[in-house]
């Protein structure tokens, strides 16, 4: 049973919930932080991001890590995994999708701060890391490192 806290969150529950067609017909819930008066780091990994090559079509393969301090409101999870999902059919290149992801979800969330750092396996030869952040990060808040190591092929 929710809880009239969490009433509006529509992708929760039993029920079949069916992946946005898009990013933009994603819906990012979110819910009121509980601890507002609080700066701490929220982190979410997706080490299995896909998108397609806008001229090619081909599958693009990334290892996202999102780093962010809330403001009022927190994303729910699950609308957050159904927000990268939707990305699986929707052309862009690397710095398209990860920036647009941290640009919406900066839009959304409004956060104190945020930082994205898009892993992206190498096509071509070429692996490319793209990263994004809104500032300086918010003074005594301890952010780990994403620990994400270079492509370094085989060897």
């Amino acid at each position: 049973m929710k809880s009239s806290n969490y009433s509006q969150l529509t992708q929760l529950g039993d029920g079949a919930i069916t992946m946005p067609g898009s990013p933009d017909e994603a819906r990012l819930e979110t819910v009121k932080n509980p601890y507002a008066d609080s700066p701490y780091l929220i982190r979410f990994v997706c080490p299995e991001f896909t998108s397609l090559c806008p001229v090619t079509g081909q599958p693009d393969f990334a290892h996202l890590v999102i780093d962010y301090v809330p403001g009022e409101i927190i994303v729910e999870s699950k609308s957050l995994k159904l927000f990268l999902g939707s990305f699986r059919n929707q052309a862009g290149f690397h710095e398209e999708c990860t920036v647009g992801i941290a640009k919406r979800l900066e839009g959304v969330l409004n956060p104190v701060w945020i930082r994205i750092g898009g892993y992206w396996y190498p096509r071509g030869g070429i692996p490319i890391d793209i990263f994004y952040q809104s500032g300086s990060v918010p003074e005594g808040l301890w952010v780990p490192d994403q620990n994400v190591p270079s492509y370094r092929g085989r060897g």
